[in-house]
């Protein structure tokens, strides 16, 4: 989703190129459980990985929280079985009293989906809150976007950036974003073009379209870097080609500043 600054101006002009709002998705994100990403990458949906879900079964019986927290996924997403979201909460729940902090970050997006159980926003946030704290990076960007949002916590744009910096400095690329634009626009914070170039050129580096075309747009502007308008093309270019809409056609309009 974007949002246009001001009207088209004439050509040159490049203070009116298009921004994605913050948060860039609005969704909260699941903690993906490594041992689920492995069986899927080195078996696929073959009869060894549904050997490796009654190992998980067996395992997740026996009290391993990380198999149950495993197990929890499998059900809440449906891997290689039916989903079941009855089944996910129950296993979630399960590995979070043993202190599984990834299984308290899903249990928080379960409550605050309403999926499975009754939507509760406060129990959402003070799930995230203590995921977050224990260091789980998807918690932390949760927990921004819920103050942000406003969503079970009281709204502070100063305490969702605190949250979005811990997640970004673990290579959450969400959270990249989100500081880059809130650096750009003084939410949270003063606007710092210096600090927003940062942010959006990490979640650029790590292939993220919006902030490929945000990077741009900066260089577009001098805004923390001196106009480029190379690299802006380039940048832009690398945002279009992952499919970023432009309404604006920013692209076409540096082509034809760069054209003879």
């Amino acid at each position: 989703m974007a949002q246009v600054d001001c009207a088209v101006k004439p050509k040159g002009d490049f203070n009116c190129l298009l921004w994605a709002l913050v948060p860039k998705t609005g969704q909260y994100i699941l903690c993906l459980p490594t041992r689920i990403l492995l069986c899927i990458l080195l078996a696929g949906f073959s009869p060894a990985y549904a050997q490796n879900v009654e190992e998980f079964i067996a395992l997740a019986e026996q009290g391993d929280a990380e198999a149950q927290y495993s197990l929890a996924f499998i059900y809440d997403k449906g891997v290689g079985v039916e989903a079941n979201p009855a089944e996910a909460l129950r296993w979630y729940q399960m590995a979070a009293e043993q202190g599984y902090a990834s299984a308290w970050a899903n249990l928080g997006v379960m409550y605050a989906e309403g999926h499975g159980v009754t939507e509760d926003d406060v129990e959402a946030a003070r799930l995230f809150g203590l995921a977050a704290r224990q260091g789980v990076a998807v918690a932390q960007y949760n927990l921004g976007l819920a103050y942000m949002r406003g969503r079970g916590v009281e709204e502070d744009d100063s305490e969702a950036l605190r949250w979005f910096e811990q997640a970004a400095e673990q290579e959450l690329v969400g959270a990249q974003f989100n500081l880059g634009l809130m650096y750009h626009r003084g939410v949270g914070t003063a606007v710092d073009h210096d600090k927003a170039v940062y942010w959006f050129r990490r979640a650029a580096e790590h292939g993220d379209a919006a902030a490929q075309f945000n990077l741009g747009v900066k260089y577009a502007r001098g805004e923390g870097l001196p106009v480029d308008l190379v690299r802006a093309f380039g940048w832009m270019s690398l945002a279009d080609r992952l499919g970023y809409q432009d309404p604006q056609n920013s692209l076409e309009i540096i082509r034809s500043q760069l054209s003879p």
